[in-house]
C-alpha cells in the first residue's frame, strides 16, 4: 500500500555562527508500506525566510522510515538520511552549499476518511552543508496524509 502527504507550520532554524530564528516550513513525503509496522519511502523538509532583501532557504532530502510500534493507534516515529542545502539570495546573487542530512520526528496520523489522515508532526532536521558548518531545523507542522 502506498501513502503521500504533505504537511506546512513553522520551522525554528539554526546554524553554526548564526542566531536561531523562526519561519515557514514544510515536507512532502512518499512511501510504501513493508508491513503494518513499517513504511519507506523518500521526504523533503524545507524552510525559508525572506529578511532585509535577502532570502534565506535550508532543506533536506531522505530516505525515510516510519515505524508504528501499534499501527491501530497511527502514532509514529520517523527517521531519514540523505542530503541537505543551504542557500542566500539577494539581488539576483545566490550562495548556496550542500551536503549530508538527517531527520528524525514523531507524529500521528488520525484518521478522518478510510484513506486519508490529519497528520501533526514534530521533526527535527539537521544538515552538514559546508565543511565545519552544521544547521538545524525545529519543525512543527500539519499535514494530510492520503493511504
Amino acid at each position: 500500500m502506498s501513502q503521500w502527504g504533505f504537511g506546512f507550520g513553522y520551522g525554528n532554524y539554526g546554524c553554526t555562527g548564526c542566531s536561531s530564528t523562526g519561519s515557514v516550513s514544510g515536507y512532502l513525503k512518499l512511501g510504501g508500506t513493508i508491513n503494518k509496522h513499517l513504511l519507506l519511502g523518500g521526504e523533503t523538509d524545507g524552510w525559508t525566510k525572506s529578511e532585509n532583501g535577502t532570502t534565506f532557504t535550508a532543506a533536506n532530502a531522505s530516505f525515510a522510515a516510519y515505524y508504528y510500534p501499534q499501527p491501530a493507534s497511527g502514532f509514529f516515529l520517523r527517521g531519514g538520511v540523505g542530503f541537505s542545502e543551504a542557500r542566500a539570495s539577494s539581488g539576483g546573487l545566490t550562495a548556496s552549499n550542500s551536503g549530508v542530512g538527517a531527520t528524525a520526528g514523531i507524529g500521528y496520523d488520525l484518521r478522518i476518511a478510510e484513506m486519508t489522515s490529519i497528520t501533526p508532526v514534530v521533526n527535527f532536521v539537521w544538515g552538514h552543508p559546508a565543511s565545519g558548518e552544521s544547521q538545524h531545523i525545529l519543525q512543527f507542522a500539519l499535514g494530510i496524509t492520503f493511504h
